[in-house]
C-alpha cells in the first residue's frame, strides 16, 4: 500500500465520519424542532382555552348585572373575542381587557370577581408558556443549519402573542 493510498483511506473516513456526524446532528435538530412545534401548538391550544374561560366570566359578569355601567360593552367585547380569527385575537382580547377594566366593579358579587381574578392569572400563565415556546422554536429554527437545511420545511415560524393583560379600572 503506498502512502497516497493511505491518505486517501485516511480521508475518506474523515469525509464519511463527517457526513454522518452531519446526519445525526439533522436529525437530532429537525426532531427537537418537530418537538417544539408540537409544544407550541399544544401551548396555543390551553391559551385559547384560558382566553375563552375569561370570555365567559366576562360574559356573565355582564348578565349579573345587565344595568351596570359598560355591562353591554363587556358582553359584546366578550363576544367578539371568542370569534375572532386567529389573526385578530390579540386586539379583540385587548378590548375585551379595557371592558373588563371599564365595567363598573360596584356591585359584583367576590365570587365572580375571584373567577375573575383566576381567570386572568390562567390567560397570563398560558400567554407565558405558549410565547416561551414560540421563543424556543424561533431560537432553533433561526440556527444556520437549520435554515440551510430547511429543517423546518417551508412553515413559517410562530407569531408571539401579545395582550394587555390586566388593565386598571381607572380609565
Amino acid at each position: 500500500m503506498t502512502v497516497l493510498a493511505v491518505v486517501g483511506i485516511v480521508v475518506g473516513a474523515l469525509a464519511g465520519a463527517g457526513l454522518l456526524w452531519l446526519a445525526i446532528l439533522s436529525a437530532t435538530r429537525a426532531t427537537r424542532l418537530d418537538r417544539l412545534n408540537v409544544r407550541v401548538d399544544l401551548a396555543y391550544e390551553s391559551l385559547v382555552s384560558a382566553l375563552e374561560r375569561r370570555a365567559v366570566v366576562a360574559r356573565t359578569i355582564a348578565a349579573a348585572d345587565p344595568a351596570a355601567d359598560g355591562a353591554q360593552a363587556l358582553a359584546d367585547a366578550a363576544t367578539s373575542a371568542e370569534a375572532a380569527p386567529r389573526a385578530d385575537r390579540e386586539a379583540a382580547e385587548n378590548e375585551l381587557s379595557v371592558a373588563l377594566a371599564r365595567a363598573s366593579s360596584v356591585n359584583r358579587a367576590p365570587a365572580l370577581v375571584a373567577e375573575l381574578a383566576d381567570a386572568q392569572t390562567r390567560v397570563t400563565m398560558a400567554r407565558r408558556f405558549y410565547n416561551d415556546a414560540v421563543r424556543d422554536v424561533r431560537a432553533l429554527g433561526g440556527r444556520r443549519m437549520v435554515r440551510w437545511l430547511r429543517l423546518g420545511g417551508h412553515s413559517t415560524l410562530p407569531q408571539y402573542f401579545e395582550i394587555t393583560e390586566r388593565v386598571s379600572g381607572t380609565l
